[in-house]
């Protein structure tokens, strides 16, 4: 077969392949990560150690804007209509089973630990406009209806995806979701109609799901992140929070692709060049991300602003200097200069090694995002304190290896619940006669071509 060869597999070609079962281990590890950490955190959260909170908040940030991220992703796929990630595009999309537990987990922040993560929701700023901003029941409303809304468009196009596949394929995947897929087969017609009708409905719904995605994450950023120090302000901050994010559910998108490979023995379906184009997007967004990130500090170095600047002398002071560098180290430089050729991009070891760093660099800006602004004495070090910064010990033990473990093995959980719930491939879109057909729309009603600008 030559580069240019593309295999186009039967129906039950691709069934037989992702219906293959997966090691139960995995799902038994993630069960017992989570156990174990969320014990953790219950027992601190209960002894008033506040930094079992703050584990928790910087842990709800890094694995939720990631799977956020990763249906935005998805969806800017249909927007451009594109056909090079069929194979691959339902491993992303499986990041949505996380987001209905990352709701009311939110919950859980807003309503019971809000006093133990903002200092804000202790010590109310005394700027009026601050003040109305931060007040405890819009605070309150806003984060939980604009998550919520992510959340409901996020698992609307998912599920609208989905139904596509099961309605072509036959019963299978876990007793749970069995109610699920017999709602989506309800009513499945004709082949060519469901199609069009489908992907009419998914175009719309990809455009307001990535509206609100960008100005929702960036409103989230502010009040879940930002805020965290109420004297610190910065237009880029919302973006550079999110694009974060992106980035990772891109490097984490290569890491996971290659294991479904492996597990499934799907090389026909999944070949070198899915894995070239993945790393491609994760160089192009990794740029992205350090030219946000730039963007913003050097903007605020220029200003020389008191109100901008002592956020960056905050978080380049002692304890928290030598993290604020890895951030920038594991999440630009690395990858960077890591994935600038094919070859990196492709073989399994860099390319793991490259997404891995990005995913623990995210984790340490999530970790210098929350806790300099949450620790006791941060306020003084702030001020230009050097003697009581270095006397701060750096806050890194069991609660932040424990709730992190716990919040991976919670997210491994509802993952491979979606994964082994639904059909793991975009099965309609690689095997339908008709599926190039949406290159040229048709109005599902009539079958006609739609006119050019419609």
């Amino acid at each position: 077969m030559s580069a240019h060869d593309v295999h186009i597999p039967s129906r039950d070609e691709v069934v037989q392949v992702i219906t293959r079962p997966i090691p139960k281990r995995l799902a038994t590890l993630s069960v017992v990560l989570a156990i174990v950490g969320f014990a953790i955190f219950v027992i601190g959260a209960f002894t008033g150690n506040a930094r079992a909170w703050q584990a928790f908040h910087v842990n709800w940030l890094f694995f939720t804007t990631f799977s956020s991220a990763g249906v935005a992703i998805s969806a800017s796929q249909r927007i451009t209509t594109a056909r090079w990630s069929r194979p691959t595009i339902r491993f992303i999309e499986g990041y949505v089973a996380w987001l209905p537990i990352a709701f009311v987990l939110l919950l859980l922040i807003v309503f019971v630990g809000k006093r133990s993560i903002f200092p804000w929701a202790v010590s109310p700023p005394t700027i009026h406009e601050k003040a109305v901003w931060l007040n405890p029941i819009f605070f309150d409303l806003r984060v939980i209806i604009t998550f919520g809304l992510i959340t409901f468009l996020s698992l609307w196009f998912v599920y609208r995806a989905v139904r596509l596949d099961v309605g072509v394929t036959p019963e299978w995947g876990a007793n749970w979701a069995k109610g699920i897929r017999d709602r989506m087969r309800s009513g499945f017609g004709e082949e060519r109609r469901e199609l069009h009708s489908t992907h009419s409905s998914l175009g719309k719904l990809a455009v307001f799901l990535c509206l609100v995605f960008g100005y929702g994450w960036v409103v989230l950023s502010w009040d879940l992140s930002m805020s965290m120090d109420v004297h610190f302000q910065s237009t880029m901050y919302g973006w550079q929070v999110f694009m974060g994010g992106w980035v990772v559910a891109l490097m984490v998108h290569s890491m996971i692709v290659r294991l479904w490979r492996n597990s499934l023995g799907a090389e026909e379906l999944i070949q070198e060049r899915h894995l070239h184009d993945i790393g491609k997007l994760c160089f192009a967004f990794t740029c992205f991300w350090g030219y946000i990130t730039f963007g913003q500090y050097l903007v605020i170095w220029y200003g020389n602003m008191p109100e901008e600047t002592h956020y960056f002398f905050l978080r380049m002071s002692r304890p928290w200097a030598g993290l604020t560098v890895a951030v920038g180290v594991l999440m630009f430089v690395v990858p960077f200069f890591g994935l600038m050729g094919k070859y990196p991009k492709v073989w399994a070891p860099t390319m793991t090694l490259f997404a891995l760093a990005s995913t623990i660099g995210l984790w340490l800006q999530r970790y210098v995002e929350i806790y300099p602004s949450a620790y006791p004495g941060s306020p003084e070090a702030a001020a230009g304190a050097e003697a009581a910064a270095a006397a701060i010990p750096l806050p890194f033990g069991l609660y932040e290896i424990g709730v992190t473990l716990g919040f991976l093995g919670l997210w491994g959980v509802s993952y491979l619940a979606f994964m082994n719930a639904f059909p793991r491939m975009r099965v309609f879109m690689l095997t339908s006669k008709y599926r190039d057909e949406i290159q040229v729309p048709c109005d599902p009603k009539t079958m006609e071509p739609l006119p050019a600008h419609e």
